[in-house]
């Protein structure tokens, strides 16, 4: 599923790619991607500019003209694409935005989705959220202040939408790497000092990781040479078997709260 870096990435290079561009068709092929009638949806979306691109957590918000605003959520397998008629992934697109002389192709979205909402509807749906781990205002302060009394394990409590907003599987692990400390660490059990390297280690994990492309496969646009470079530069996910760069231990792969997880019992304690 794309966590924060990946969010990130698409935002930034689709702005470079629609922004203030005009949607002038749109095509539904599945209407539980969307929250409301499909000819209301068009109506409301066609002939709009897209004024702003944001990110909240693990979503995407696509502000128009009008002042509607356009929700996306790609949960587990959704990817986007940026192309043409003939230029485009082969495989089922359950939205897809014309903006005449390029498309956007929003795939996989099974689970995911692209509401519609006015600007009060975008912020009930996103209050529950936590802090955004890359702004300014999350110092070390302000972490401490939510973890606080936390006594769940590690990566459980790292992919808490309402602790920290936009990190999941992939991350937790990065960062429970980066600051030494083992996922099934229980939070009330850490130190200050343990406390300090994660709170850096969230920074440092999701702005490298966003810096490198994130993790997602397939490339945003063609010639899009950006997205997906954080997979070659994993630290432990998706690595079982092979030597940790750190200590030279074997990366394990286990199970914690019914999510795979990956971490090095050498280095991290």
């Amino acid at each position: 599923m794309p966590e924060l870096p990946e969010m990130e990435n698409y935002r930034a290079l689709l702005i470079e790619q629609v922004l203030n561009r005009t949607i002038t068709d749109i095509k539904i092929t599945r209407e539980k991607s969307i929250n409301i009638p499909v000819e209301q949806f068009k109506e409301l979306v066609i002939g709009e500019r897209i004024v702003a691109i944001t990110r909240r957590g693990k979503h995407l918000v696509f502000q128009l003209g009008n002042g509607y605003r356009l929700l996306l959520h790609l949960m587990l397998g959704g990817i986007m694409y940026v192309g043409s008629n003939q230029d485009q992934p082969k495989r089922t697109k359950q939205v897809i935005f014309d903006f005449n002389e390029k498309e956007l192709f929003f795939i996989g979205l099974r689970l995911g989705y692209l509401h519609l909402y006015t600007e009060e509807g975008i912020a009930k749906e996103l209050e529950k959220l936590g802090p955004e781990p890359l702004e300014p205002s999350f110092s070390f302060e302000a972490f401490l202040s939510i973890i606080k009394g936390k006594r769940g394990k590690l990566k459980t409590t790292l992919v808490d939408q309402k602790f920290i907003a936009g990190i999941g599987n992939c991350y937790s692990d990065e960062i429970c790497y980066h600051a030494q400390l083992l996922p099934m660490k229980t939070c009330n059990d850490l130190t200050d000092t343990e406390k300090e390297s994660l709170y850096r280690s969230i920074r440092y994990v999701l702005k490298r990781a966003y810096e490198l492309g994130g993790y997602m496969e397939r490339p945003l646009y063609k010639n899009d040479l950006l997205t997906g470079g954080y997979n070659q530069h994993c630290y432990v996910y998706d690595r079982e078997g092979e030597t940790c760069e750190r200590c030279g231990h074997p990366i394990v792969k286990d199970e914690l709260s019914s999510r795979k997880c990956f971490y090095c019992k050498g280095c991290q304690h």
